[in-house]
């Protein structure tokens, strides 16, 4: 997977932005600076990156310029992350797609625009790994399994193959998905979970094997 390496604006500065400054910088790929949604952050500095200013900031950069990382990463915000993706793609900038050189990464893997494959991530042959998804540390997908966009896999998740995760779903750290399950678009997935079944849209599924909460 060859990509120009232009410079990076890291949109967020929270702990997943952590995480993806670190890939960047194992990947030797140089960071312009970072924006944010929170005013009380601005000229300030995160690891040792400055944060240049509000998100809307980085009109001030065409397309052509630079590359966008979407740094948010928590549950709680999956619907800001997809915002983010959207808004910018729309204006015509392009998400830098990040993986941790210590993830291993079959043949005939399909990893889509601005998705992020954390260190030690197994993802297996025939695997398609949607745009703006998060495949986070030591995370598992096995043979053909088709992950959405907008979806975040935790740490330590190992989804067996043949699995189908529909967009903005989160896979809560540790849960364990069976071969052939689909699971549907905008659902929860608790940590430690053991999914046995298909998993219907906008559903919480937690407990082992997991039941559906609402």
């Amino acid at each position: 997977m060859s990509q120009q390496k232009k410079p990076l604006i890291i949109i967020g500065s929270g702990g997943h932005a952590k995480v993806v400054i670190n890939v960047a910088r194992v990947l030797e790929w140089p960071i312009l600076g970072i924006t944010e949604a929170n005013q009380e952050k601005i000229n300030k500095d995160f690891l040792g990156i400055s944060v240049i200013g509000l998100d809307d900031k980085v009109f001030n950069y065409s397309p052509e310029e630079v590359q966008l990382v979407n740094a948010i990463g928590s549950i709680k915000s999956s619907l800001k992350r997809k915002v983010i993706f959207d808004t910018f793609k729309a204006k015509g900038y392009q998400f830098a797609t990040l993986v941790h050189p210590s993830a291993i990464i079959a043949q005939r893997v399909e990893i889509d625009e601005g998705a992020q494959i954390m260190a030690g991530a197994i993802i297996q042959p025939d695997a398609c790994i949607g745009s703006n998804s998060i495949i986070n540390t030591g995370a598992i997908i096995e043979h053909d399994c088709k992950i959405s966009k907008h979806v975040h896999i935790a740490p330590g998740v190992v989804i067996s193959g043949n699995v189908i995760v529909g967009a903005n779903t989160h896979i809560g750290v540790g849960a364990k998905i069976i071969q052939s399950v689909k699971i549907g678009t905008s659902c929860t997935v608790a940590a430690g979970a053991v999914v046995t079944k298909n998993v219907e849209d906008d559903s919480l599924v937690m407990g082992v094997p997991a039941k559906t909460i609402r």
